[in-house]
């Protein structure tokens, strides 16, 4: 069984009658069988119902869920032959940033993004996501060999945001961020993103100015997260609801507003419940994408990057 988020309490209620249903029925001397359909279904119709009507909140939590699938479980769903490469060739190797050579589909890739790590061991291995200026350097340097090689660069991205400490901020974080952007818009060949979870700030930017930007339904993207935001405006992150919604943090929103080229459907009640199901759909969604640009050339590319993200904002 899934982790339940607050808001989702009557249906964790729902799913603990269930169980207790079930297990009264297992030894098979009372046939429970009926009112565990008639409650089942009662359950997924209220899941249904409430993901239907998510706030831009709620969908922050459901892009945060610790069950969420992360790098790893694309890489190993999607691409075949990941060769993973490490390192900034100049100070160290962030693991906060993922990425190496793939197999798409039977197409070569460059494929990178952000891993959070799934445990608490994990988690702390990989800074939650949190891009250091090695990291980002990394990412420059592999989508300057996919550029050299003519390989499509694939990015998946879900972070809160680059890390904040005053280490990094020392070794350059915002020029790194701004030359990874840079690589990402000057490459010659498709690149397309995916905002699988968060999207924060200039570390998702980062690795998320491409040709193609796609992004999960329930997934968020902002220049700061909405408890950030609360806490510069309201001075307290308890007005996190409020910033969210005045944010236009969704996918929703975005796809109006022209920052983002296409939704992809979850399964109900959100990818981490059912991992196989939206790994498949972003499969085809990349797919789709990287079809769609096969026949532009490193300068149509390129023009076409520049003019899409020079638009945004543009009344």
């Amino acid at each position: 069984m899934p982790s339940f988020l607050d808001f989702e309490k009557p249906i964790a209620e729902l799913q603990a009658r269930i169980d207790e249903l079930r297990e009264t029925a297992a030894d098979g001397t009372v046939d429970l069988s009926a009112d565990i359909a008639r409650l089942q279904t009662k359950s997924d119709r209220l899941l249904k119902d409430t993901f239907a009507r998510l706030t831009p909140w709620q969908k922050t939590q459901v892009a945060r869920h610790p069950e969420r699938p992360h790098f790893r479980d694309y890489v190993a769903g999607l691409f075949d032959e990941f060769v993973p490469l490490a390192g900034d060739r100049a100070f160290a190797d962030d693991q906060a940033i993922q990425g190496g050579f793939a197999t798409f589909r039977g197409r070569k890739v460059m494929v990178l993004g952000h891993e959070k790590g799934f445990d608490t061991a994990t988690r702390l291995k990989h800074n939650f996501g949190m891009g250091k200026p090695e990291g980002y350097r990394k990412a420059i340097r592999l989508v300057q060999v996919a550029d050299r090689f003519g390989l499509p660069i694939v990015t998946l991205v879900d972070t809160s945001g680059a890390f904040p400490g005053i280490q990094a901020e020392e070794r350059g974080q915002a020029e790194a961020i701004a030359r990874s952007t840079a690589a990402c818009l000057a490459a010659g060949v498709p690149v397309v993103a995916a905002i699988v979870g968060e999207g924060g700030s200039g570390g998702a930017v980062a690795l998320a100015a491409g040709n193609r930007v796609l992004m999960f339904e329930h997934a968020v993207y902002s220049v700061i997260s909405p408890e950030g935001c609360a806490s510069i405006l309201w001075r307290t992150a308890d007005k996190a609801a409020e910033a969210a919604e005045a944010m236009k943090v969704t996918a929703q929103d975005l796809k109006g507003f022209g920052v983002i080229d296409t939704i992809i459907a979850e399964p109900v009640g959100g990818a981490h419940r059912a991992p196989a199901v939206a790994i498949a759909a972003l499969g085809d969604a990349l797919e789709k994408s990287l079809t769609g640009l096969d026949a532009l050339s490193a300068d149509a590319l390129r023009r076409a990057r520049r003019e899409k993200f020079l638009a945004m904002g543009r009344l």
